[in-house]
């Protein structure tokens, strides 16, 4: 197979191989811009919806470190003050919520782009739908 005619950002030639009846690779090849865009974009995208999982899990376990605090008999060393265990829940409320929200909003704006480059795609498309959004 042939290598990739393509050139990389730092100006050097691309390594790759290119693929049959093509003088590219995938990632070079003109013709699959648009499927690289969408799948760079959904990769990004995808890629936050990890990390708030992690955090959920780390509040989750702080809670109950804070229930036991509570729960603890007897004022033993190291045991939680209820009122600052409230005030920490409501710290953590607020956050969750935050996070929450930041969630929805990813969701939204996927949700538009993709829906943009469906109606695009029918404009565009001979015989497609006359109607404009």
């Amino acid at each position: 197979m042939a290598q990739c005619a393509a050139f990389t950002v730092s100006g050097t030639p691309c390594r790759k191989q290119a693929m049959l009846d093509s003088a590219y690779c995938w990632t070079h090849d003109p013709s699959f811009e648009a499927e690289r865009q969408r799948a760079g974009r959904r990769g990004g995208l995808r890629g936050g919806r990890g990390r708030p999982q992690l955090e959920v899990s780390r509040i989750k376990a702080h809670i109950l470190e804070l229930v036991d605090g509570v729960l603890s008999e007897g004022g033993e060393a190291g045991a939680v003050d209820r009122g600052d265990a409230i005030a920490i829940n409501q710290l953590y409320t607020t956050y969750l919520r935050a996070v929450s929200l930041d969630l929805k909003i990813e969701e939204q704006l996927e949700l538009r782009q993709r829906l943009d480059a469906l109606e695009e795609a029918l404009r565009t498309t001979p015989g497609g739908p006359s109607w404009q959004a």
